[in-house]
């Protein structure tokens, strides 16, 4: 059971125009289509105790893209091009990461997920990738992927999940990580230099994605959530069992 956090967003159906709780449908499929049950995750108020108690239920979490994170939350004003900050979704993701990583859960972050994984260990962003690099390769017009190369560490968890050394990949964003602190390191890159992907080396099980994984024909990294999530399940069951006798 692999949990995805929601947007928070107006959206537009039939004769509706509401604010929704949403994700973008390639998430669900692509966790379907690698043996996963997808439960997306509202945004909402919910004190910490209550989302403990919904991450114990869980196998995996997904943080998903979207807007921009609140520059706030790494000690930044807003550069002109940085969107609206989602406040109530920053400060639930935030909460959702700490439970999972005190769980032991595996977690997948995505795009901006990424970002807001970064920002939680005491990181810093770019606000503007193209005020950096001089191109937005990475950015393309709104509502279309672009794809650009990637290089991957070969030492890292990440290069053993994918197993190949670079490839195109399918991206859209125009922030990107521009300091890394904590436990998290730098394992693939643009070649601009871009930091396109993070891990932990001090966990099983803890990667971020700048590309959009869910839209990728290439389901490596989903599929390895999900085989570490499948033993977190297996864990999980044989310490009931042990209760039961």
């Amino acid at each position: 059971m692999i949990g995805i956090t929601a947007y928070d967003e107006e959206a537009s159906w039939s004769l509706w125009h509401t604010q929704a709780s949403l994700v973008p449908a390639n998430y669900v499929r692509s966790l379907v289509e690698v043996g996963a049950n997808p439960v997306i995750l509202p945004v909402h108020e919910q004190g910490e105790d209550a989302l403990d108690s919904l991450v114990r239920r869980l196998d995996g979490l997904v943080l998903t893209g979207g807007p921009d994170v609140d520059p706030a939350h790494y000690g930044a004003e807003p550069h002109p091009r940085s969107q609206p900050p989602r406040v109530q979704r920053d400060k639930r993701e935030i909460v959702l990461l700490s439970a999972a990583e005190r769980s032991g859960l595996p977690v997948l972050a995505i795009c901006r997920g990424m970002q807001r994984l970064n920002v939680a260990h005491g990181g810093m962003l770019i606000q503007h990738l193209p005020d950096v690099v001089g191109h937005e390769e990475h950015s393309p017009p709104p509502g279309a992927m672009s794809k650009h190369l990637v290089r991957i560490a070969p030492d890292s968890l990440l290069h053993k999940v994918l197993g190949w050394d670079e490839r195109y990949v399918p991206t859209h964003h125009h922030q990107a990580v521009e300091r890394l602190t904590g436990d998290l390191s730098a394992v693939a890159w643009a070649d601009d230099g871009t930091i396109e992907a993070v891990e932990s080396p001090a966990r099983p099980f803890l990667v971020g994605v700048q590309w959009h994984a869910e839209a990728d024909d290439d389901m490596s990294v989903l599929e390895a959530l999900v085989r570490e999530a499948a033993g977190v399940l297996a864990a999980r069951e044989e310490g009931l069992r042990r209760v039961a006798r």
